[in-house]
């Protein structure tokens, strides 16, 4: 694609005249086309004054009818009085001022001059005639046929852009093939340099103009992406903001996820992994998380905790009631209420975050189960990237076997149903009752996949791709194996 300039621009036109039917017509035509043309019009000049000297050899030595000649001698003085007649072409007339005609002219002279020197219009397929032309992309057009393809009507303007071979206006060219930010939905700026400059989400490739990434432009805790300047994202009461795609699944109370837990008990069964152990699950708010992160001191977490498992007896607060939406698009009107944990085993209670979607509320669930697992079958001194590193690996099965089975929630947090006025004896709708994936859900379920897969930290990141790789090569429980006798992957 390129930008093409100086189409209409007077300083760049020029006059060719040729010889057609008795009549001289001029016609404007851009000046990168100036040295061929002119050779042309020479060329012609040549071929008819040739093809005149033959005619008269033709005509030696044979009888010619006087009253016929006389005839033709009329016709060739009237075609040269009409052509005197004729007014003189305008330079650098407007093309919108111009009036093409797309007929030829109908007197011919006794003597044809070569075809070559009319000019066939590269749309109409027709000559072009009396009036202007244009000369362009080695062709000639008449200057209503040279067209937009994006519009259909007439480019008038000095510059036009070309893509793939098709005439553009610019502005139409801009519309079509310029980036627009998809949060601000303007135009992305160009740079200092002259260059357009924007940034990407590397896997749902929202385009956005670099200034959005300091600019408080939230983003959704879930998903990522920024919000856009015509959605409105939902606020916690911890600050983090939910998209109304990923709200349409998320796990609200602690109630809620307990059908969730039977899944992931069951997905651990399937895997002859089974915790025979009752351990609590609970979903809490942000400090509540933070806050029993400190009692346990666990110190290799992700920068945002998002589930823990313990092991210490504390008191949580934990989330009895979902929220509804009020005001300005916030949650309001949560419930909580504390929940003492007893040491009973290895494993005193698995903590996740409320307000995130199924999928990922439950690949968090795996990992701590994961976790729950290892503490209570006696893995005892795995490092961090080994014990990260296969949690991330169980949360990475659990969100394959969920999408290939293409199972989500058809009863789920919506919306209408958060800003719906809840009683406290209304009860909670189970966000993990099985239906058909929406096609967003199964997007999303990728999009987590892809965080576990592409995680740049130590522990997490590369004792993931550690870990799987060794469970592909020998197997899960080989590896487990493997773990328990060595505290590290089988290479």
């Amino acid at each position: 694609m390129s930008w093409l300039s100086k189409i209409f621009k007077g300083s760049v036109n020029r006059v060719s005249k040729w010889h057609y039917n008795g009549n001289f017509h001029g016609g404007y035509s851009a000046q990168h086309t100036k040295s061929s043309e002119h050779d042309s019009d020479n060329e012609d000049i040549d071929r008819a004054i040739a093809l005149s000297l033959l005619e008269e050899d033709r005509w030696k030595g044979k009888v010619i009818d006087t009253d016929h000649h006389l005839h033709e001698d009329e016709q060739l003085a009237r075609a040269l009085q009409e052509s005197l007649n004729n007014e003189p072409p305008r330079q650098n007339v407007p093309v919108e001022d111009a009036r093409p005609e797309s007929t030829p002219a109908t007197f011919k002279p006794p003597y044809i001059f070569p075809s070559s020197g009319v000019r066939v219009c590269a749309r109409c397929k027709t000559p072009i005639g009396h009036g202007r032309f244009l000369s362009c992309m080695d062709s000639d057009w008449h200057p209503q046929c040279f067209r937009c393809f994006a519009c259909n009507k007439p480019i008038s303007e000095y510059e036009f852009a070309v893509h793939e071979d098709n005439r553009y206006h610019r502005s139409c060219y801009k519309e079509l093939f310029h980036p627009k930010c998809d949060v601000c939905k303007n135009f992305i700026p160009t740079n200092k340099n002259g260059l357009i400059e924007y940034r990407a989400h590397p896997f749902w490739m929202q385009k956005y103009c670099p200034t959005h990434e300091n600019d408080g432009t939230p983003k959704c805790c879930s998903c990522e992406r920024m919000e856009p300047k015509d959605s409105k994202y939902i606020t916690l009461d911890d600050g983090r903001k939910l998209c109304l795609e990923c709200l349409n699944t998320a796990v609200m109370d602690t109630n809620e996820c307990q059908p969730l837990y039977i899944d992931i008990q069951e997905f651990y069964e399937g895997l002859n992994m089974k915790v025979e152990q009752q351990i609590p699950l609970l979903l809490v708010e942000r400090q509540a998380l933070n806050e029993a992160m400190e009692t346990e001191k666990i110190g290799h977490h992700l920068p945002e905790t998002r589930g823990l498992c313990l092991s210490e007896e504390q008191i949580v607060r934990t989330i009895l009631r979902r929220p509804i939406i009020g005001p300005g698009n916030k949650i309001i009107h949560m419930i909580t209420g504390p929940c003492k944990l007893v040491r009973r085993c290895e494993v005193t209670a698995i903590l996740i975050l409320y307000g995130l979607p199924r999928l990922l509320t439950g690949s968090i669930l795996a990992h701590e189960m994961m976790h729950a697992y290892l503490r209570l079958k006696g893995y005892r001194t795995l490092s961090p990237d080994v014990e990260e590193g296969i949690c991330q690996v169980l949360a990475h099965m659990w969100l394959e076997s969920e999408i290939t089975s293409g199972s989500g929630s058809i009863i789920a947090t919506t919306s209408e149903s958060l800003s719906s006025s809840s009683s406290s004896s209304s009860p909670s709708t189970p966000a993990s009752k099985k239906g058909a994936q929406t096609d967003f859900e199964k997007k999303l379920g990728e999009f987590f996949k892809h965080q576990i897969e592409t995680d740049p930290s130590a522990a997490y990141g590369d004792g993931f791709r550690a870990g799987i790789r060794a469970v592909e090569q020998y197997g899960l429980g080989s590896t487990l194996d493997h773990m328990k006798r060595t505290g590290s992957f089988r290479n």
